[in-house]
């Protein structure tokens, strides 16, 4: 159980130093207790403190990392069962799934398509982040490696679906330096795939026949000093799978049982197998219950684009607005004589906006002002977007010695402003624009 604020002060040096940024020690540890705060704040604390602290702040479910280099990811880790609570705090993944009864052509085929799912969305990258190589009892073990060798090649982190213990050694020898996940201990071969697994230094997978079998995999495993595990809640139907991804979430978040407190993987592929229409829409239901990693049997920018939308909603902290750098942005060749519109950093107002520039092709230099990472009418309303924060804004960022051109376009929203910027900004001439950013591509032309 979570130790309580005055358990914590209990253990803390009681100096009251302030070297933790807190005005004591006892307001450090209610931080902590509230999980504000990591212990390691505290450069004071001795080592009996912090082992037994350490434990007893953690997380309910465990941090599990996995892949090297670029492709390292953190899952696990949270803390709530709704994101309204608090928020989530380590993104679901997507996988593609191949397997070792495909040939060559169909792997590479397949990879390539998954590779071509690439793009930005409000300053997140969105791509496969993971390749599930799948084993056919029918294949052999070479046949196995052949395709995790290919998996590989794309680079990406691969997850090993596998319970064959001689495929499951034979593909951690040639992938291990990537940091992989072995999806394949049961109740039949724990203690095997446990030796191989950390003898590669691998994640590793526990599945079973139902949610019982499952605990008591995972206890065993822990017995054996490995909790560097996830928890395959994958079953035969989706009412199960559904029932044991959101039981072990629970039993993790709100029971306090750390045996369940492991990232879960789901795979639609195998619950709608060939039917990319129902994979998609289970990935979107795991991506809300509980899935950290979802492994579908293919990926198209038109599965792709509302996934990653709804991940990135998801997985944004509620309680901090999403915002863009405030600066200027030369959008299609913009130079210092190009005219100026200006807009607030709240990051969907300037990807739509930026967007509709570019689409315009007119030279334009976007001024985005600190507006609390609001939109315009909620910062205007808040006193965020105004007259004088506009000028202020001018001459931080020195506009007057950057640009010559005079010419400044303000959302048609806030056109109440108008007056009050040209006091502000003598030699400027102010222009109403569009109220809604679809409109700038006609507008931009027309003013051109």
């Amino acid at each position: 159980m979570a130790l309580k604020g005055l358990d914590i002060f209990k253990l803390t040096p009681k100096t009251n130093c302030k070297d933790c940024g807190s005005p004591t020690c006892m307001a450090f540890a209610m931080k902590v207790a509230q999980g504000a705060v990591p212990l390691e704040k505290c450069p004071h604390l001795s080592d009996a403190a912090k082992e037994k602290l350490s434990e007893a702040t953690a997380p309910p479910m465990r941090t599990i990392q996995f892949g090297a280099g670029e492709n390292e990811h953190a899952l696990g880790g949270e803390t709530v069962m709704m994101r309204h609570e608090k928020t989530f705090v380590n993104k679901c993944l997507y996988a593609v799934e191949i397997s070792d009864a495909m040939d060559a052509g169909e792997i590479s085929d397949l990879l390539s398509k998954t590779k071509a799912v690439d793009y930005e969305r409000i300053g997140e990258h969105m791509y496969v982040e993971i390749i599930s190589v799948h084993h056919d009892p029918a294949k052999s073990a070479s046949d196995y490696v052949s395709a995790v060798k290919l998996a590989a090649e794309a680079g990406r982190c691969i997850l090993l679906d596998c319970t064959d213990l001689a495929a499951a050694k034979a593909a951690l020898e040639v992938c291990k330096d990537t940091k992989p996940i072995l999806d394949g201990a049961d109740a039949g071969n724990a203690e095997e795939m446990n030796a191989i697994a950390k003898e590669a230094g691998a994640v590793l997978g526990v599945r079973g026949a139902s949610i019982d079998e499952i605990y008591d995999t995972v206890v065993k495993l822990e017995g054996l000093g490995n909790k560097n595990l996830m928890l395959d809640v994958t079953a035969s139907s989706l009412k199960e799978t559904f029932a044991r991804a959101v039981r072990l979430r629970r039993a993790a978040i709100k029971g306090g049982d750390r045996a369940c407190g492991y990232p879960a993987i789901v795979n639609t592929a195998k619950l709608a197998p060939g039917d990319s229409v129902t994979q998609s829409a289970l990935a979107a239901l795991f991506t809300a219950r509980y899935g950290s990693i979802i492994v579908m049997g293919g990926m198209s920018y038109a599965q792709a684009l509302p996934l990653y939308g709804l991940r990135q909603n998801l997985f944004t902290d509620p309680q901090k607005p999403m915002k863009v750098t405030p600066g200027i942005y030369a959008i299609n060749g913009a130079d210092e004589n190009s005219v100026c519109a200006v807009t607030v950093d709240f990051a969907l107002t300037y990807f739509v906006v930026s967007g509709e520039i570019d689409r315009s092709k007119v030279p334009c230099n976007l001024l985005i002002t600190d507006a609390g990472g609001y939109s315009v009418l909620t910062a205007w309303a808040a006193g965020k977007l105004s007259a004088s924060s506009i000028a202020k804004f001018f001459q931080e960022m020195d506009i007057a010695g950057k640009i010559k051109n005079r010419t400044l376009i303000i959302p048609g929203k806030v056109a109440v402003l108008k007056g009050e910027i040209e006091e502000k900004l003598p030699g400027w001439k102010v222009v109403v624009g569009p109220n809604e950013a679809v409109q700038l591509v006609r507008f931009l032309k027309d003013y051109q």
